[in-house]
């Protein structure tokens, strides 16, 4: 009986062109809506989302579902179809990892539900729900680290090179410089590191001292700007 669960409520599942009834249409429908819904909550949880973004994961099995259903059969038009995705992928802003997993996720219940293996669609996505929701809260994979991207602006009078070693030494457990740039038509250098702070808390005595050291020109200390989490 488990067996029978598990398989497809369309009338057929073979490679040859059909026509699907209505009910069959509207139970794979409704099967697809349920899960996008429930994919869209399993994004919002410890996540930060916007509503067009969760609308749209709401809404993308069923949209593949519904293309899977009417292409059913025919190589040329799935070819053609792959080809238009492909073009909707390219065209699109890059997304971080966890946007382009969650995405692959309704992709592939679409898919499923679809081929009206709606039992399958729904057990794939509870697996990976919980699986995603179990990740973040051990936290699995979160770097222990506090890294930071320091900015610090100083005049083309100064020789920045060991300019900070002193401070680096006694606030910071690590540093490196990532970049040096010259700014305001060559009057000033910016001076780019990624360090890690001994203690959090002395933050702003370190930021203090280093800006009596540039002459009170522009610092900036904050995450890492560069997106490392994009496949």
């Amino acid at each position: 009986m488990l067996d029978n669960l598990f398989d497809s409520v369309l009338s057929t599942t073979t490679n040859i062109t059909t026509s699907f009834s209505v009910m069959e249409i509207l139970i794979c429908t409704v099967g697809s809506f349920i899960l996008g819904i429930a994919i869209a909550l399993i994004y919002m949880y410890h996540n930060n989302y916007s509503k067009n973004f969760v609308v749209t994961l709401a809404l993308l099995p069923a949209v593949v579902q519904i293309v899977i259903m009417l292409v059913n059969g025919n190589l040329g038009t799935g070819v053609a179809v792959m080809g238009a995705f492909s073009l909707v992928r390219f065209r699109s802003y890059p997304g971080g990892a966890k946007e382009i997993t969650i995405i692959f996720l309704a992709m592939g219940t679409g898919l499923a539900t679809g081929m009206g293996f709606i039992a399958i669609a729904a057990l794939f996505v509870v697996i990976i729900g919980l699986m995603n929701i179990l990740l973040n809260v051990l936290k699995f994979g979160e770097n222990k680290k506090i890294v930071k991207e320091l900015k610090i602006t100083i005049p083309e009078t100064l020789d920045y090179t060991g300019l900070f070693d002193d401070l680096f030494d006694k606030y910071t457990t690590s540093v490196e410089l990532q970049k040096v740039k010259t700014t305001h038509m060559g009057s000033l250098y910016q001076l780019q590191y990624h360090i890690e702070l001994k203690d959090q808390a002395k933050e702003k005595a370190f930021i203090d001292e280093v800006r009596c050291r540039n002459g009170n020109l522009d610092i900036i200390c904050g995450k890492i700007s560069m997106n490392k989490d994009e496949l």
